[in-house]
């Protein structure tokens, strides 16, 4: 689900309104439609990662590596999954053409002291709840991407105009969605560029890359080729739970309206509900959804967050271990269970919810406030060592150099000589301060 700041609504911290937000539904659902592409261009499985920014602006970028940034603008706004495909397809051809070397100094600078890094761990959301999003204010302004990457020329967006159409044609997709994206936005060049998509100020359009487009759906076999099975509704329930978290519930219940029983209406709806504390309301939907689809762990997932945010916390602890059941070994699942786990308190589950970020945090290590979960269980079990080694890592994504040395000094003190816990110490206070790392390296 989505999530910002630990207990924190949304409505209490109007700031976050530009923050990365982490959804495991949602992740699953871009990553399943990026994987083939990023096979078909050479890349390893997970080797690009895809971030979502709350930004109701049609955006996309590359940046940090290989990383896509795409904007919850663009994923409610596209009408079907084959925008959303076009435009990674685009940004891949960005990364194969080696054109994140045209980034400015200013964000070289900003990667340099680890703001970047913070920003991709901090997973700020958009809704409350849950402890996959930072905590604190590191906040993504609209405009940090155009101002941190140079305008692509017109020939780095030819290049990687080619790159996307040849992938798209690699995975037996259609390029149509890519052309229909183009098309919307070139409505958009006769603005004034502060009402435009930033989109086009990073990727200048011109009608040669359109026609290009055009004409390689002429003659492409794959020109008309349909969506895989499921990707609509994938695609509507994407929409429906980002309109349902990021809009004003009664905007939402507006426009799914009572008597759309779709799945993807009801979604929206249970969502909205419970943003608008009607509890009863909102659970009594995703029940019926869930006794319709007994093998879809979101709905659990939804259930456990509002069960948790009213305070029912062995009812929550009940909707995410069932989720997890139906999705083991998911990350953000994983640390919403650890949080129930710390939540109720008996010491018999602290072990349980080190259990579950242990394996979370070596799949993500970027989910800041996962390490301080980690730091919390570590600290009741009196494992003190892993306590501070955990705060230390926290205070590393944070970007608050002081502290994170501060804990790595006392974890390292605590850890047994040799042991991986020590070694990372020693390597967080290297990284914070190299001259400081070479004195003080000696044989363990």
């Amino acid at each position: 689900m989505l999530v910002a700041g630990l207990m924190t609504p949304l409505m209490a911290m109007p700031s976050l309104g530009q923050g990365l937000i982490r959804d495991a539904e949602i992740e699953t659902t871009i990553g399943e439609w990026a994987w083939p592409l990023a096979r078909q261009a050479g890349f390893r499985k997970g080797e690009i990662r895809l971030h979502i920014i709350r930004n109701p602006k049609i955006n996309a970028f590359v940046s940090g590596g290989k990383r896509i940034f795409l904007t919850t603008g663009l994923l409610m706004r596209a009408r079907h999954s084959g925008q959303v495909k076009g435009v990674i397809a685009h940004e891949i051809g960005h990364i194969t053409g080696g054109h994140l070397a045209r980034l400015s100094i200013e964000s070289q600078d900003a990667l340099a002291k680890g703001t970047l890094g913070s920003l991709l761990g901090g997973a700020l959301g958009a809704v409350a709840g849950r402890p996959d999003a930072v905590m604190g204010s590191l906040l993504l302004g609209a405009n940090i991407a155009e101002r941190s990457l140079r305008k692509f020329t017109r020939v780095q967006e030819n290049s990687a105009d080619q790159v996307a159409v040849d992938l798209l044609d690699g995975t037996k997709t259609s390029s149509r969605g890519l052309l229909e994206l183009f098309e919307v936005l070139e409505k958009q060049e006769l603005l004034t560029p502060n009402l435009q998509d930033p989109y086009l100020r990073t990727h200048p359009l011109t009608r040669d890359r359109i026609a290009f487009v055009h004409n390689h759906l002429a003659r492409s076999p794959f020109a008309d080729a349909p969506a895989p099975p499921g990707e609509r509704a994938a695609h509507s329930r994407m929409v429906a739970k980002l309109r349902g978290f990021l809009d004003e519930p009664r905007r939402t219940l507006r426009k799914y309206a009572e008597t759309d029983g779709t799945i993807e209406a009801r979604y929206a709806r249970a969502i909205a509900l419970y943003r608008a504390a009607e509890t009863d309301k909102a659970l009594g939907l995703i029940d019926g959804l869930a006794a319709e689809l007994p093998e879809d762990p979101y709905f659990r997932e939804l259930r456990g967050q509002v069960l948790f945010e009213n305070g029912r916390l062995p009812e929550a602890r009940r909707a995410y271990e069932e989720a997890l059941r139906l999705i083991p070994n998911q990350p953000l699942i994983q640390v919403g269970l650890a949080q129930v786990y710390i939540e109720l308190g008996h010491p018999e589950l602290m072990e349980k919810a080190i259990t579950n970020l242990g394996p979370a945090l070596r799949a993500d290590p970027t989910m800041v406030s996962a390490w301080r979960l980690s730091a919390i269980a570590y600290g009741r079990t009196r494992r003190f060592g892993l306590s501070a080694l955990s705060s230390a890592e926290h205070a590393l994504l944070l970007g608050r150099a002081k502290e994170a040395g501060n804990y790595a000094r006392k974890a390292e003190r605590l850890l047994a000589k040799g042991s991986p816990g020590r070694l990372r110490a020693r390597d967080i206070l290297t990284r914070i301060d190299p001259a400081a790392g070479s004195r003080r390296a000696a044989p363990e």
